[in-house]
């Protein structure tokens, strides 16, 4: 499969009692398209880009890249648009269930 997009949607959830962010998202290839595939990464501990990063290992696992590198510097090799996106302050409810 040719990857034209990757678009990377996650919510996060801050969990103030202990202090810890925690993320899940929707990793979405070829979004609009008839070849369009999504993934998920569950809930889990992470604060900032790191649900780049995971988005990244789930694709190099799952074999869509041959490399373990930056995801951004792969997407440009390979003329792939990157699309992400964090919505914050989200119910622990919506990120454990996404």
């Amino acid at each position: 499969m040719k990857i034209k997009t990757i678009d990377i949607n996650a919510l996060e959830w801050f969990d103030r009692v202990n202090g810890n962010s925690y993320f899940s998202a929707v990793v979405t290839l070829n979004f609009g398209m008839e070849s369009a595939k999504s993934f998920t990464l569950p809930f889990q501990y992470g604060y900032g880009e790191h649900y780049i990063d995971r988005a990244k290992v789930l694709l190099f696992e799952k074999g869509y890249f041959k490399e373990n590198d930056v995801l951004w510097r792969l997407c440009r090799e390979n003329n792939i648009i990157l699309r992400t996106s964090k919505k914050e302050n989200c119910l622990k409810r919506d990120v454990v269930n996404i």
